[in-house]
């Protein structure tokens, strides 16, 4: 999933994406921007507070 990222709206959208690692046990974030016509990533990492959020959720 993609969303943006409304605190930073200053020069350039900004966004960012998460999901399930392959054993389904952590959820990874990345957050990116599109500059140049290239995708450029700022940020990646574990989630460590919204997993449980993210779960209820998505039923997982």
């Amino acid at each position: 999933m993609s969303y943006a990222e409304v605190s930073h709206r200053q020069k350039e959208s900004r966004y960012y994406c998460f999901g399930l690692n392959q054993d389904k046990t952590a959820i990874l974030t990345v957050r990116f921007t599109y500059r140049s016509g290239c995708i450029r990533i700022f940020g990646a990492g574990y989630w460590r507070k919204g997993k449980k959020t993210y779960e209820q959720t998505n039923s997982i």
